[in-house]
């Protein structure tokens, strides 16, 4: 029987250097940005919902073709990894509410709830990463949205795209699976 450090790591091990979500997320949000340029902000935000709604699946397509398991029945890290997906998507409620009454928020809304499972993810991997990630695109978000007031879709979008490429640079050039190691 593997003991729950064996199953983490076997979870790191399976799941590669975990860059196939980072990666569809920053491939997204940047649509995002980049649509946020040209169309009215009320047409952007739509374009918002889809683009985040396709991240699981083109995350699993990158992984697919990077050899990345995102599914492993029976680890309770995977398990875990799972239940923090589904806790930041019972956001999408509060997410809709706000589109019909305050679309602006709606989008920092969305943009800091969809990074909080990155939390859970760093103590699963034993790295800051997950933690960097969540406070970083916390205030970069914020303050994208309190200063450019006038472009909260492109500001925020770009804010979680700086955020996604720096995660990527730190699970790209860093071991997980230590503390306190990014």
């Amino acid at each position: 029987m593997q003991t729950l450090e064996d199953q983490r790591a076997e979870f790191i091990c399976k799941s590669g250097r975990f860059l196939a979500f980072p990666l569809a997320g920053a491939i997204s949000w940047l649509l995002v940005a980049i649509a946020a340029s040209f169309l009215e902000e009320r047409t952007a935000i739509y374009v918002l919902l889809f683009s985040t709604g396709a991240i699981f699946p083109l995350a699993l397509a990158i992984a697919k073709v990077t050899d990345q398991q995102v599914f492993q029945k029976g680890n309770p890290f995977a398990s875990l990894m799972g239940l923090s997906v589904l806790m930041v998507n019972l956001m999408w409620v509060l997410h809709f509410v706000l589109l019909f009454r305050f679309p602006s928020v709606a989008v920092l809304s969305i943009a800091l709830a969809l990074g909080l499972h990155w939390i859970v993810f760093g103590w699963i991997i034993q790295s800051s990463v997950g933690i960097i990630h969540a406070l970083l695109r916390t205030a970069l978000c914020t303050a994208a949205f309190l200063l450019l007031p006038h472009s909260p879709v492109s500001a925020v979008s770009a804010a979680v795209v700086a955020c996604y490429l720096i995660t990527i640079v730190q699970l790209s050039t860093h071991q997980v699976g230590r503390k306190n190691n990014t």
